[in-house]
């Protein structure tokens, strides 16, 4: 679930944010009838190019971090092996 991939995030602050990335286009939601409640949330189109968008800056990240020296930190924030 969301909530438990996200360290220290309260139900309601998960849910105030996914309603806000809701309104701007980039989260949709399907509600299941039923019992128990379920709800699963998804990118959209414009959600999907925006995350390719981020892991692209994120590479260049990390390039720049190792080009300086900084692999290190890398490999402590999971981020590399």
């Amino acid at each position: 679930s969301l909530k438990k991939d996200i360290n220290g995030i309260t139900e309601k602050m998960l849910l105030e944010n996914l309603k806000e990335l809701i309104d701007v286009g980039l989260v949709e939601k399907t509600e299941y009838k039923g019992y128990p409640l379920r709800v699963d949330y998804y990118l959209t189109d414009r959600g999907k190019k925006l995350l390719k968008s981020l892991e692209i800056l994120q590479q260049i990240g990390i390039e720049y971090m190792i080009e300086n020296g900084r692999k290190d930190e890398l490999i402590e924030m999971g981020l590399i092996d």
